[in-house]
């Protein structure tokens, strides 16, 4: 995938902070850039919801002030900065955030998460869920300390055998061909014809390596961690600057509960992430 058009979601309570890091690989890479600029709407709730009050009215006129604030700043940004760009907005109810973000998604390459909204637990949680389940595009989780690039030199594949991992490897394949090394790592690989075939890993290998990327097939044991632990250990252990990976191969709600991988990536991460799904 050639990544010509990029999408950054923010809200009121945001700096500049995520909008820099997503015109600057929009620079890298000679991409556009898309803003979509977001107030949460919480409805009224409680026995009488259906009720509206002088006071939530208030709270709405509040909100939409707030936003037409925002709307304003990232324009001005947007005036200053030299790459192409578009800038967006809605109002939606909470509820329904995740579906708004992930139609305007569609016209996307790509979705950038910076340290900002990654920090913003609820609009955060609705840019993953709208990105990933109704763009059918993926995303990028930049968080802080992080060096954002679209030209990594060394990275890591987090391969379990799944379709959301074939088709995160796919949206990166650019990237994977342009690469010095590209490590394709495997947590207690099961080697079945149902998971990963005779030879864990050789087939992804294979397929990647007629692509003209350089390749290393690797398999480690979880020795007691958490699949996520051994990743990042070992992305930390090869120098990589971006980790691919398959999100929710389980069902969300299932995710949700019990947490997964695709979750803990979310906490206390300090690598680049790509994940489809």
């Amino acid at each position: 995938m050639t990544f010509k058009t990029l999408l950054t979601v923010t809200g009121p309570n945001q700096g500049e902070g995520d909008l820099k890091l997503a015109a600057g690989l929009c620079e890298q890479v000679g991409a556009h850039l898309s803003v979509l600029v977001l107030e949460l709407a919480a409805p009224p709730s409680g026995a009488y919801a259906a009720v509206v009050s002088p006071a939530w009215l208030e709270e709405r006129q509040v909100e939409v002030k707030r936003l037409k604030k925002r709307i304003s700043a990232v324009g001005a940004f947007l005036s200053q900065s030299a790459v192409s760009a578009d800038l967006s907005d809605d109002y939606p109810d909470t509820a329904w955030a995740d579906e708004v973000i992930g139609r305007r998604a569609r016209y996307a390459d790509l979705t950038i998460l910076g340290p900002d909204l990654l920090t913003s637990p609820t609009l955060r949680d609705k840019v993953i869920q709208g990105a990933l389940f109704s763009s059918g595009k993926p995303i990028l989780l930049l968080p802080e300390g992080a060096r954002p690039t679209l030209k990594p030199r060394r990275i890591l594949v987090a391969w379990d055998a799944r379709l959301e991992s074939s088709r995160a490897v796919r949206e990166s394949l650019d990237m994977l061909k342009s690469a010095e090394e590209v490590h394709l790592v495997m947590v207690d690989p099961i080697d079945d014809e149902f998971h990963h075939g005779a030879e864990p890993g050789a087939d992804a290998a294979a397929y990647l390596a007629r692509h003209g990327v350089k390749v290393t097939v690797e398999r480690l044991p979880s020795a007691n961690h958490s699949v996520a632990d051994v990743l990042r250990q070992h992305a930390g252990d090869v120098a990589a600057e971006l980790m691919v990976m398959g999100a929710y191969g389980h069902s969300r709600l299932r995710e949700r509960i019990f947490g997964g991988v695709t979750k803990s990536m979310l906490e206390g991460q300090l690598l680049p992430v790509l994940m489809a799904r």
